[in-house]
């Protein structure tokens, strides 16, 4: 009962304290000027006031006086030999937050300035890795917790883009991170996760939407910088890496993974637009693609709703790390369960930002016909494709050996694998395969390549025979399923250029079904020449503003079929319904029609007023 009292006292005297103090801080700042104004990347609609993370830091080092001054040295968290400078620290941090509110210091200034407290919380706080993990070099725990704690700080601070949302993230970490060390059996180290919380709870108050007050780079980085350093303060030699590392990495699983997609985003954007005059799409410039943003966009969900979405999953998150506190060795089952949900939400999320962007800088490099770049590209495509397919043959080596249950020895990867690779790539390069521009290949080439691979498995294996006789029917069945191996994996690998065009076509189109501005095409005909109208979309996906929503066909067997996952609608006649019920901007036509039938087209389409246009390939004689 006297622990219940301990912690109720820590909890309500930082969120009192907190909640006098914001609106205190909230006027200063006014009169200071320390307003975030209303842009097109911001949410808010009117002038609010940032830099409430004072507010939160003094609330929090007031309710610590107050508890020292009530238990004195009783509780273990006036013992913690890393509490006083950790503060001291916390501190340094939020004042390099402030001043970035009031003066917008440049981003390496203060990213500089990130490093530079990072990196004295380890050589003079004491903090790191190595007391879960005593056989880590100094230099090693010194690089991964400078990156934890700087990674940490940036991640909340560029989640804090949405009323109450990187305080509400902090305060589920806080918990699940509080709660790990109850089920440690350390609850004594708690307690000032339960200041920590009653000062989010007190500034959540004005926070939370509509917000009267924003954190500000100042509350955001010191809240990044104590929720990375407390668990290095609090656990104990010999935790486990589930509760020294696993559940605050899940905690704050939100703003990382937020962080992670942020740094990738603007690290392509930057390569697309590195010839930008205006800086356009440098890593720290901001942008609007976060997962707040995401949500508000595509859901359509208000900023509660959309706050409320990521704590739910935050939660989700902590609670899968402190079950599998509590499962221990039977965990495996709820961490294969959490990775999957994970996985698919996560590329539900990046297939129509990170992965588009990535084909525009694979589509922009493709279709730079600079010399200097047509000359690298020639230069490095056969070594790639060699490199390639000598990593494909080997392992294919070894996983039919492991297949026909032969061990895998020293003999086996200095002699058997080197000649079964060799004799396929020494007809590879006979057959003259290397020669062949494969993104423009005809079943010959295929052919040709299937040749060259069956004959060097049957090279490869009458020299294996005789330098280590097997059974003829295991010598039979290894050599015919290692070519057929080998023509799979080695026309895969040439077939991925093709596979990541029409990739790129369906990511575009999903990113373009949505949009109002994107015109709708229905296309007539579903023979060669719509799959050759179809590959110059393509072709051109990340430049495109058409997609292909319907086909129409006058078989009627074809009726509800798919092509490229495009679906048959139905024939000419059922056009006019069809294009009313899709809301089809315009129609191509891909086949060949006579006069005659271009007559009947025409009297079908016409009323429904659409544009028509048709697509045509023939041969003209010019001279």
């Amino acid at each position: 009962m006297e622990k219940v009292i301990v912690y109720g006292a820590a909890l309500v005297s930082a969120f009192l304290f907190t909640l006098v103090l914001t609106p205190l801080v909230r006027a200063l700042n006014r009169a200071l000027g320390m307003v975030d104004r209303p842009d097109p990347r911001r949410i808010n609609k009117i002038p609010i006031p940032r830099g409430g993370g004072i507010a939160l830091f003094l609330g929090v080092q007031f309710s610590v006086l107050f508890m020292w001054l009530l238990y004195g040295k009783e509780l273990a968290l006036f013992a913690n030999p890393y509490f006083r400078k950790m503060a001291v620290l916390a501190a340094a941090m939020c004042i390099i937050g402030l001043a970035d509110d009031k003066f917008s210091l440049p981003p390496k200034v203060k990213l500089l300035g990130q490093i530079l407290v990072a990196v004295l919380a380890w050589a003079w706080g004491g903090v790191g890795f190595r007391s879960s993990f005593p056989s880590l070099p100094a230099w090693l725990d010194a690089f991964f917790t400078v990156f934890w704690i700087v990674g940490a700080v940036n991640a909340f601070n560029l989640i804090d883009g949405l009323d109450g949302l990187a305080s509400g993230l902090a305060l589920i970490a806080t918990i699940g991170m509080g709660g790990s060390l109850f089920f440690l059996g350390i609850p004594d180290s708690a307690i000032f996760y339960f200041i920590f919380a009653g000062g989010l709870l007190g500034f959540l108050r004005y926070n939370y939407n509509p917000a009267s007050i924003f954190l500000g780079d100042s509350g955001s980085m010191y809240i990044g910088f104590v929720i990375a350093v407390l668990p290095l303060c609090t656990h104990q030699a010999g935790d486990s890496f589930l509760v020294s590392v696993g559940v605050p990495l899940l905690a704050m699983g939100v703003p990382i993974f937020d962080t992670s997609l942020a740094i990738v985003r603007r690290s392509i954007r930057r390569l697309i637009l590195r010839n930008s005059a205006d800086g356009a799409g440098r890593v720290m410039t901001a942008d609007s693609d976060h997962l707040h943003h995401r949500i508000l966009r595509t859901m359509g969900l208000n900023q509660k709703k959309t706050a409320w979405t990521l704590y739910a999953f935050a939660a989700f998150l902590v609670g899968v790390g402190l079950l599998g506190m509590i499962l221990k060795s039977r965990a495996g089952g709820l961490w294969l369960l959490a990775i999957t949900i994970a996985t698919i939400i996560i590329f539900k999320d990046i297939y129509r930002v990170e992965l588009f962007d990535a084909g525009r800088l694979l589509n922009s490099v493709a279709r730079d016909h600079t010399v200097k770049t047509r000359r690298k590209v020639a230069m490095l495509a056969v070594p790639i494709y060699i490199a390639c397919d000598v990593i494909a043959l080997s392992l294919i080596s070894l996983v039919m050996c492991w297949m026909w249950a032969r061990d895998i020895d020293v003999r086996v990867l200095r002699t058997l694998v080197p000649i079964r690779v060799f004799s396929v790539f020494a007809c590879l390069a006979f057959f003259k395969t290397y020669r062949t521009i494969w993104s423009r290949a005809m079943l010959s080439n295929y052919l040709r390549l299937f040749v060259a691979c069956f004959i060097g498995s049957m090279i490869g294996g009458v020299i294996i025979y005789y330098i280590s006789p097997m059974a003829i029917r295991d010598w039979m069945s290894f050599n015919c399923g290692y070519a057929l191996a080998s023509v799979l994996a080695l026309s895969s690998i040439r077939m991925v250029r093709i596979v990541l065009r029409d990739l790129l076509y369906a990511i575009d189109s999903a990113r373009l079904v949505g949009r109002k501005d994107v015109s709708r095409i229905l296309v007539y005909g579903s023979g060669l020449r719509y799959r050759s109208f179809r590959r110059e979309l393509v072709r051109t996906a990340t430049a495109n503003s058409r997609i292909i929503v319907g086909i129409l066909d006058d078989d009627l067997v074809l009726k509800g079929k798919y092509i490229g996952g495009i679906q048959i609608k139905g024939t000419l006649l059922e056009a006019p319904e069809i294009i009313n019920s899709l809301n089809v901007d315009s129609v191509v036509i891909a086949c060949e029609i006579d006069g005659r039938w271009m007559k009947v087209v025409k009297d079908t389409l016409g009323p429904t007023g659409v544009k028509v246009s048709y697509f045509n390939l023939a041969e003209t004689e010019i001279m």
